[in-house]
């Protein structure tokens, strides 16, 4: 565009505008578990950012954020446990106040994805939950999921867009080498169930350890009846790894079985401890050494918990973060080992 000066001459008028801000990072955390996110916010030296999260007098959720999100990268940090399903529709509320706020990309940090044992038909007439919930996060807007331990792999395959699958393997290895479990002659790893199996042996490999597997037959959701155990038990401390404790029934007497096929004792190793119903009660009363979870959701502060022993996942969650944010590699969090199906 040409403008006429003052004193008569012409000058050119710049046609364009340079883009100097750098690219900035926003935390935010849902009601679901604020201690986890107040954990990852730390580790990355940041402060949660301030947004507004309420309830109609019907129930309707209302978010809004009270500081400019517009050019972000909006990272949601919300596990969705209990209430799951206020926790699932705040999640939504806040990817799509953050799209509608113009927010340069949204990543839906979810350590436990609930739903995600819901992710086939097993029965006529059944919903795929896990898929439902998958259409919901991606229709609100998120470009990005983080999350832990899935129940299954295919669940990656319902979003078109990028998933992070992390995983505690590390964490629990951790652990199990410092009480002693690595090469141990007198131990063996357990894998609850068949579908279990693959992570069972990652975590034989890393310990030295043998396998062994438990067959069970699930009639219900949340019931199940072991049949028998594949593997040498007699004289063995056993771990049984599993990705989730629910009522805690299936490893209570899964544990009870080791035990009967000669195990000296049982240790149970879940990424989620959702612990629903009578499972604290249960696992107190049960012959259970030590129960060792992961914090992708908070335990309930006014039940029992001797036996529980929590390991945090802040640290992997944390340095996820900041590799997506500055797009270097998630696989080198975990040396490549990252996916575990």
């Amino acid at each position: 565009m040409i403008r006429m000066m003052q004193d008569g001459r012409l000058r050119q008028k710049d046609s364009h505008l340079e883009r100097t801000a750098e690219n900035r990072m926003i935390l935010f955390s849902g009601r679901g578990y604020p201690e986890l996110a107040d954990c990852i916010a730390e580790r990355l030296d940041l402060s949660l950012g301030e947004v507004e999260i309420t309830k109609f007098s019907n129930g309707e959720m209302y978010a809004r954020y009270e500081e400019s999100v517009r050019g972000a990268d909006v990272f949601i940090i919300q596990s969705l446990g209990e209430p799951v399903n206020d926790n699932l529709m705040e999640l939504l509320v806040m990817i799509d106040a953050a799209k509608r706020a113009s927010a340069a990309s949204i990543v839906a940090v979810i350590p436990w994805y609930a739903y995600s044992r819901q992710d086939r038909k097993s029965k006529p007439r059944e919903p795929v939950t896990a898929r439902l919930v998958a259409n919901m996060i991606q229709v609100a807007g998120a470009a990005r999921v983080m999350t832990m331990d899935l129940h299954v792999g295919q669940i990656e395959g319902f979003f078109s867009f990028p998933v992070d699958h992390l995983t505690a393997m590390h964490t629990f290895v951790d652990h199990f080498v410092g009480r002693g479990f690595r090469d141990a002659e007198d131990a063996v790893v357990v894998a609850p169930d068949t579908g279990e199996v693959k992570v069972a042996r990652r975590l034989a490999g890393h310990l030295g350890l043998p396998l062994a597997i438990v067959n069970k037959i699930r009639r219900h959701p949340g019931q199940s009846e072991v049949t028998h155990v594949i593997g040498d038990l007699e004289g063995r401390r056993a771990i049984m790894i599993d990705d989730i404790i629910d009522t805690g029934g299936t490893t209570v007497r899964a544990a009870e079985s080791l035990l009967e096929e000669g195990a000296t004792e049982v240790y149970a190793a879940a990424t989620h401890a959702v612990f629903s119903g009578t499972a604290y009660e249960r696992i107190e009363e049960s012959p259970i050494k030590e129960v060792v979870v992961t914090d992708t959701l908070p335990l309930k502060r006014d039940e029992p918990q001797s036996k529980i022993h929590v390991l945090t996942i802040a640290p992997i969650l944390a340095n996820t973060i900041r590799n997506v944010f500055s797009d270097d590699s998630v696989s080198e969090v975990f040396m490549g080992e990252n996916q575990l199906f």
